[in-house]
């Protein structure tokens, strides 16, 4: 008996001895079979960026050709990465450093700055590392202008927010700030303050960061009241409205009184667009709200976080707070900037653009973006009524901060609701109206007053330098 004991111990020691064996064995094999091609891609890969030292990494410049960012060969051979204009473009131009890895342009157009194939650019590097020869980068030409750059960043002092500045009908980008930012060129120095930052500096807000929209978007339920409803029929605005037990109640409890659309729309009457957002229905809203391009990734040079609309399950309560930008709906501010955009380009909405031409070291064009539409979200007909009534927001309703003389802007306020008490502050429109150049959205974060009082006025500073900076 004992020896079947002492032979039971034996195998049962041998067995963990053997999984000890076994499982390393096994592990390892799963990542060179099923993520080797990751792991060998990886930023942190030592080969990689030994390989990419022997490439003279390519310039970053503005549309009118002013470098931003630019790399240089010290006398030891290594190179050294300059950024111009520190956090300006921190969330644009990003970083590009061994001990940290890589963002924004930095990261996306990593290949093209080194001028490396597409396909298999690991195997390209590794073959430049053992010949020793060295290599020249590519040259981004972006479409912001640098003095409208300038512009939004300093808007933003003292503020967290972000600002969009484009033009409607072409995608180009102009201007793209978000703050609080971070400087490039002292990252060694700053990195742990920066990571531990309360007030999260690496998140570009303009594309990453998703709110509650607020009033703003009751341009969404406008274009269903448009193409399903009347939108002459009138409404009698008591300052709430008591959706199945819940109240629902306008800025202050103002009684808007008698309204149709024109008027809700010009003085924001949260009651009427929840009434009608219920004879619309949650299918017609999401399909709206699908149009729009939330719930679809947007295509960018930069990362962009999904807009989010509620997919089902609303209640009469959900479908009152959605349709005047409240309840479960999030976007960025990119998504709001091309939700204008396409009102402004008569329904259609074009793809957003930050690199306008890669060009290599010698100055011969390799690439160049063009317009592209995206999505087409309503008619002609529908995108000139909402114009018009966005102008009456301007004129004499509750974004009169956006207000230029002798130049007419269009314009939609929003305060959303978050959970603080401090509401977020949106402005977006554009101008001219009549033939509209740019597109602008003012984002702030927690600013506790309303998109009318905070952000229209920034709104307005950004259209004016940029009437004077790009010459319409």
């Amino acid at each position: 008996m004992s020896n079947k004991k002492e032979n039971n111990r034996i195998t049962w020691v041998l067995g963990i001895l053997c999984g000890l064996f076994v499982i390393p064995i096994l592990y390892l094999s799963y990542f060179q079979i099923f993520r080797a091609e990751e792991i060998k891609d990886h930023q942190s890969n030592r080969r990689i960026w030994a390989g990419e030292e022997q490439i003279l990494r390519g310039s970053i410049s503005d549309r009118n050709g002013e470098i931003l960012a630019y790399s240089e060969r010290g006398a030891d051979g290594g190179q050294s990465r300059e950024y111009k204009y520190g956090e300006t473009y921190g969330h644009i131009i990003g970083y590009s450093y061994r001990a940290y890895g890589r963002y924004g342009l930095e990261n996306s157009y990593n290949n093209e700055l080194l001028d490396l194939r597409e396909k298999n650019p690991i195997s390209e590097l590794q073959e430049l590392l053992q010949s020793g020869d060295e290599k020249y980068g590519n040259n981004l030409t972006l479409t912001v202008d640098h003095v409208l750059q300038q512009k939004a960043y300093s808007l933003l002092e003292g503020r967290r927010g972000s600002i969009v500045l484009m033009n409607p009908s072409t995608g180009e980008v102009y201007a793209m700030a978000s703050n609080p930012s971070f400087n490039p060129s002292t990252m060694a120095e700053e990195w742990e303050q920066i990571v531990e930052s309360e007030d999260s500096p690496l998140l570009n807000r303009a594309t990453m960061g998703l709110y509650a929209p607020g009033s703003v978007f009751k341009l969404v339920t406008a274009t269903g009241i448009m193409e399903d409803l009347n939108p002459k029929e009138t409404y009698n605005c008591t300052g709430s409205t008591t959706i199945d037990g819940y109240k629902l109640r306008d800025y202050n409890e103002k009684a808007h009184g008698t309204v149709d659309l024109e008027k809700a729309l010009e003085e924001s009457c949260n009651t009427y667009f929840a009434e009608k957002g219920l004879e619309l229905g949650d299918k017609k809203l999401r399909e709206l709200a699908e149009r729009y391009k939330l719930n679809s990734q947007i295509p960018f040079d930069l990362g962009v976080s999904v807009s989010r609309f509620q997919k089902g399950g609303m209640t009469e309560p959900d479908i009152g707070s959605t349709s005047i930008g409240q309840g479960k709906t999030l976007v960025t501010p990119l998504n709001i900037a091309l939700m204008v955009s396409s009102i402004a380009n008569d329904g259609n909405m074009v793809k957003p653009i930050l690199v306008s031409e890669i060009r290599n070291h010698e100055g011969e064009l390799k690439k160049q973006n063009s317009t592209e539409i995206i999505a087409n979200v309503s008619s002609p007909e529908t995108a000139k009524a909402l114009r018009d009534m966005m102008v009456r927001v301007v004129e004499s309703g509750t974004g009169t901060g956006a207000k230029i003389r002798n130049v007419q802007v269009a314009g939609k306020t929003g305060t959303a609701e978050n959970e603080t008490e401090n509401s977020h502050a949106w402005f977006a429109g554009f101008a001219p109206a009549e033939s509209p150049k740019v597109a602008v959205v003012v984002m702030l974060e927690y600013a506790g007053t309303t998109g009318g009082s905070a952000s229209a006025p920034i709104a307005r500073d950004m259209i004016i330098e940029s009437m004077n900076r790009l010459g319409y």
